[in-house]
């Protein structure tokens, strides 16, 4: 264990295979990939880990641990302790971008990398300025409202349209709703987008073979990794179909053929 993380991590399948880890989104846990896990295990060591603020993980330390350097950091001890020299990676949304962060800074250590509905962070300073004090009203709302009130609001969104209409909404929500709200305000604070530097000028130096994975109905998104390609030469785009923003839980056969593609490959 990590000094200063207890991470509720999971392993599934032969530690001998070759070994992916999962890094989710805000508000979710490892064991949202639960079910392409239960597919990838036979080939793959699956390894989920909950992240700062979210599941069953325990920050030992202060509120600089949910920063993303800090959480990078801990994420390589902790495959350290597990054994696993390099591995393959991929990253759900806020999980993207740690994920990025993480093979732009240790590249020696990750194969491939896949990237779902995820960014390089806001380029701008008044960008990252506006969504700081976007984020801080909604840590607040964490804190002082209603978990419920505040998650359906959440999925007002339009980003999660195709979310809020999917048949199974329902268990998703029930999902989230196992989070403790005060942490997941730490976790707004320190990691999200406003917080977050900016990755795009390490992009055209970016080593480490890249899939983006967007939902066709993103276009926010779209719009986001098709500049990506633009300024990093390891980096190909795929478009997947019948879905939007949480690809790997709308869409998860198409997911997983990507997926295999492009690890197998």
């Amino acid at each position: 264990m990590s000094s200063l993380y207890d991470f509720n991590c999971k392993i599934v399948g032969k530690i001998q295979n070759p070994c992916i880890l999962f890094l989710h989104g805000f508000m979710g846990r490892g064991d949202n990939f639960w079910e392409i896990i239960e597919t990838l295990s036979d080939k793959f060591c699956c390894v989920t880990v909950d992240l700062p603020g979210h599941g069953k993980t325990r920050i030992l330390g202060g509120n600089e641990c949910y920063q993303m350097s800090h959480t990078a950091q801990g994420l390589i001890e902790l495959l350290n302790e597990l054994g696993i020299g390099w591995c393959y990676l991929l990253g759900y949304s806020m999980g993207g971008r740690l994920a990025l962060y993480l093979t732009l800074h240790f590249p020696e250590r990750f194969e491939k990398v896949i990237l779902e509905s995820a960014s390089p962070g806001l380029s701008s300073a008044e960008g990252r300025s506006q969504r700081r004090h976007r984020d801080e009203i909604l840590a607040q709302q964490l804190e002082t409202e209603d978990f419920y009130s505040f998650l359906s609001q959440w999925y007002q969104q339009p980003l999660f349209d195709s979310v809020r209409h999917h048949p199974n909404f329902d268990r998703l929500f029930q999902n989230r709703l196992q989070n403790q709200p005060k942490t997941l305000a730490t976790s707004l604070r320190q990691m999200g987008s406003g917080s977050q530097p900016s990755l795009w000028e390490l992009l055209p130096s970016h080593p480490v073979p890249l899939l983006l994975l967007v939902g066709e109905w993103d276009s926010k998104f779209q719009e986001i990794n098709h500049q990506i390609t633009q300024v990093c030469p390891v980096a190909q785009l795929e478009i997947i179909p019948n879905s939007g923003h949480t690809i790997h839980w709308e869409n998860p056969s198409a997911y997983l053929k990507s997926v295999i593609n492009f690890f197998s490959g």
